[in-house]
């Protein structure tokens, strides 16, 4: 009801709705045990290697022991394999390779079940149709929010020289503009927290001035988004020869991030970029510091890198994320398969471990009629019921071919909801829906959610 609402107010309207929820979002975030968990992740910045491998011991003893007597999915599970309490009780780090994994699609199926504690706080669950196509459900408390919140201040805005009380732009897959139609502003501001937040649906060479136009308004000092589409508007920016304002930094997250996109980023904006990664599982965290070094939060979790046999890969190598994270305890995910990639570096400089590339996925570009171009179909996919993986293939500029695997109970209204979804973004072009079985992966055993054969940078 309140997004019907939303959808035919007039701007003014739209901007103290987004700023009722910026503020709901705000308390949220930054009250409760934020300021102690702020202090707490900054100590942890000067732990030396031996200190962060007898907290994360510690750490993941009092996980396990957690998940074993209040988790059914994980009691049944390890039990099956042959584990007791007891064996938790003197965990240590190596042992963690002899626990199964936790699939990505076991996670579909029992998170909002099996996979949650008997002890859990109230929260409440988001939905993500996820990098590789398959939808997942998270459970995330208040108290979850204000610890992540705070991690993410010390190693992403504070490595990066921001701070969260700063005014900031942000571009996102939340959809604060209408429809693919809709006329400039292309972005809605959230007074409670300062935030501009611009549309990543309506970013092309015709729109650019007024992105620009409303950094400048905004007096935004840093902007945070989805790569790929920081990168579409500073390619429009640069060819156009337009100003910017003086930002701090630009954090990028949710895609690959190619040394190109770095390039025309800081050279549109004239300041650095800083990358991070995590993900809507939120079981590790990958951030830049002023070094430009990639590091992993070892407070966040432990993150297993493993080659297609499943053992550990070898310092420089390249090898598939296994996440184990230490702050949601109320859906703990141990071993979890999150289905990217990372290549580890291979000098070990710093008591964190280092990460040299962040592989995730390099995602083609969709281009509609108006010339409107869509790489993120999170607000598309995202909450629809017995969807099991999706494909958006675009063939010509008038048609497009959606994939889907889905489960029995699938019907002709949550297709229309998909086709309503794409139009109302990309305007009016063919859809074209194949159901399959599967979705065929690249050769080298990867997924892609987003194929164009379009040819565009």
């Amino acid at each position: 009801m309140l997004n019907k609402i939303y959808s035919v107010s007039p701007v003014f309207i739209q901007n103290m709705m987004l700023s009722m929820y910026g503020y709901y979002w705000k308390n949220r975030r930054f009250s409760g045990c934020f300021k102690n968990k702020l202090e707490k992740f900054r100590v942890h910045d000067n732990y030396s290697e031996s200190e962060w491998h007898n907290y994360q011991t510690l750490e993941l003893r009092k996980l396990l022991i957690h998940a074993f007597t209040t988790v059914p999915f994980y009691e049944k599970l390890y039990k099956k394999n042959g584990f007791e309490l007891s064996d938790f009780e003197k965990f240590e780090l190596e042992d963690l390779k002899k626990l199964p994994f936790l699939e990505k699609d076991e996670l579909r199926k029992y998170g909002t079940s099996q996979l949650l504690s008997a002890k859990k706080e109230k929260g409440k669950f988001y939905f993500s149709s996820g990098s590789s196509g398959t939808p997942t459900s998270i459970y995330l408390s208040r108290k979850f929010h204000q610890t992540w919140s705070a991690l993410y201040e010390v190693r992403v805005r504070n490595w990066s020289g921001v701070h969260y009380k700063m005014p900031r732009a942000m571009i996102g897959g939340r959809k604060v503009l209408s429809n693919s139609k809709t006329k400039k502003p292309f972005y809605r501001y959230n007074k409670a927290e300062s935030q501009a937040y611009f549309s990543a649906y309506h970013i092309s060479e015709s729109t650019a001035t007024d992105y620009v136009k409303g950094l400048f308004d905004s007096q935004s000092k840093y902007l945070v988004g989805y790569a790929m589409s920081i990168y579409l508007l500073a390619k429009s920016i640069l060819k156009l020869e337009l100003k910017t304002p003086k930002l701090k930094a630009v954090l990028t997250s949710s895609e690959k991030l190619t040394y190109k996109m770095r390039e025309t980023i800081e050279e549109a904006f004239k300041c650095k970029v800083f990358d991070a990664y995590s993900g809507v599982e939120a079981c590790g965290l990958i951030s830049e510091n002023n070094k430009g070094e990639l590091l992993f939060s070892m407070d966040s979790g432990i993150m297993e890198v493993i080659d297609s046999k499943g053992k550990y890969v070898n310092n420089g190598e390249m090898g598939e994320v296994i996440a184990t994270g230490f702050l949601n305890y109320d859906q703990p995910l141990i071993r979890y398969r999150i289905g990217d990639q990372v290549k580890i570096a291979k000098e070990q400089n710093n008591a964190m471990l280092k990460i040299d590339e962040i592989e995730g996925r390099v995602e083609d570009v969709i281009i509609g009629r108006n010339g409107q171009q869509m790489v993120r179909f999170h607000s598309v996919f995202i909450n629809i019921p017995y969807l099991v993986m999706s494909q958006v293939i675009q063939l010509s500029l008038e048609e497009i071919i959606v994939k889907l695997v889905v489960e029995k109970s699938f019907d002709t209204n949550n297709e229309k909801l998909i086709k309503q979804r794409i139009t109302s973004q990309l305007g009016g072009l063919s859809i074209i829906f194949e159901y399959v079985l599967e979705i065929e992966r690249t050769k080298n055993g990867k997924f892609k959610a987003v194929i164009s054969n379009l040819r565009n940078e």
